[in-house]
């Protein structure tokens, strides 16, 4: 009741202003039912027993409810599993947000999400508020957006596999009508030799030039389709505690030397109070690999690279910053799509691993980078929480060191 008709009636009225008040009063009901049938989403009112108040005509067109006006909510809801959902709710006093449920409701199977929250009047509850929403089209249209954006990431993963293939697949080529023409005629026609009168020897040593050039782009060729199957493929994770320093320092001992040969200075800043983390180790250390030798391409001429690690709340930040050529802004929202990269050599595999191993380990990675300012690489993983036992309850021992 509105502060309005408080006052009104605490006042002493004729008759006449009673009926006005009525009439009154009346026309904001009706009114504010107006606006509850007017709502796309279903809107069900319960008092504090539970029983159903306010059902609105979305309400009813959503769900399958008996035609009483009153009673128990679960009671008047037609479909078992609902009724049931809507029972553990409201009697354990929860609240529920976004529940899905499929419903069939006047022969029409409909996707509804139903949110349940408790109704406060005057600092207390005094009943419960039930929201439910139709998302069977929205679900729909998510569902064939998300085919459409798998169906735009294979044709760029088959787009990036026919491209890189095709460079080897054109070595190979070459170098067979090469071996062949050599059995043939004798002659290196890359350098227009004759062998023939030379002797077998000579025509064999060109043979076994041409079959490592074969070897070599054939072994190119099982890498990129290593990579690529990696890629798409679902990971399985050998998910153990560990120490992310540990691996850290692993990694700065096996890149040493090589980033030194490079005039790179590699520095660690860890942090000793990081918690465990839940990690699949051997994929973990090739996110920290790939990072750093991008680091490494991105310095040619030399440069520094930070690697440190920090605790936050519930959780461990591992950074990589280097200082070499940064990224622009254009290919920031690039870097981490199949077959994207900027190098004249590369799959451009490298960072797409890294964020499917990253977002694996329910972690998440971002980049910061401007051109010329170096590339600051940041994840956070989820810290390890073990589950702490309970201790038995123990009594105890009273004055004199007797125990009860």
């Amino acid at each position: 009741m509105s502060d309005f008709y408080r006052r009104a009636l605490s006042k002493s009225l004729t008759e006449a202003q009673y009926r006005e008040l009525l009439v009154s009063a009346s026309g904001e009901i009706f009114r504010l039912k107006a606006v509850l049938d007017s709502l796309p989403s279903g809107i069900l009112v319960c008092d504090e027993s539970h029983s159903l108040v306010i059902a609105n005509k979305s309400a009813r067109r959503l769900l399958p409810l008996s035609q009483a006006e009153s009673g128990l909510l679960w009671d008047l809801v037609l479909d078992g599993s609902l009724a049931g959902f809507f029972r553990r709710t409201l009697e354990g006093g929860d609240r529920a947000q976004e529940h899905e449920a499929d419903v069939d409701a006047r022969g029409q199977s409909r996707l509804l999400s139903i949110s349940v929250h408790p109704l406060v009047h005057r600092r207390r509850i005094s009943g419960s508020l039930v929201h439910v929403e139709d998302i069977t089209e929205r679900r729909a249209r998510e569902t064939r957006l998300r085919r459409a954006e798998n169906l735009a990431s294979l044709t760029t993963l088959a787009a990036g596999v026919a491209h890189e293939i095709k460079n080897p697949l054109g070595a190979i080529s070459i170098h067979l009508q090469l071996m062949q023409k050599a059995l043939i005629t004798g002659v290196d026609v890359s350098g227009g030799m004759n062998f023939a009168g030379e002797g077998w020897g000579q025509t064999e040593a060109l043979l076994d030039k041409y079959i490592d050039v074969v070897n070599e782009e054939v072994d190119r060729l099982n890498r990129i389709v290593v990579d690529f199957l990696f890629a798409v493929r679902p990971m399985t994770l050998d998910l153990r505690e560990g120490n992310l320093n540990f691996l850290v320092n692993e990694l700065a001992q096996f890149v040493g030397a090589e980033l030194e040969q490079a005039r790179i200075r590699l520095v660690l800043e860890l942090d000793d109070g990081i918690p465990p983390a839940l990690m699949d180790e051997r994929h973990v250390k090739q996110v920290l690999l790939n990072l750093v030798r991008n680091a490494k391409d991105a310095m040619p001429d030399g440069g520094a690279l930070t690697i440190s690690t920090a605790a936050l709340d519930g959780a461990i930040c591992l950074n990589v910053r280097d200082t070499g050529a940064g990224i622009s802004q254009e290919n920031i929202a690039k870097i981490f799509e199949p077959y994207f990269t900027t190098k004249d050599a590369g799959t451009g595999l490298g960072l797409t691993l890294v964020y499917k191993i990253v977002r694996e380990h329910q972690g998440e990675i971002s980049v910061n980078s401007r051109e010329g300012g170096g590339a600051d690489f940041e994840i956070t993983l989820p810290a390890y929480r073990k589950r702490q036992r309970l201790l038995p309850y123990a009594q105890p021992e009273e004055e004199g060191g007797a125990s009860r």
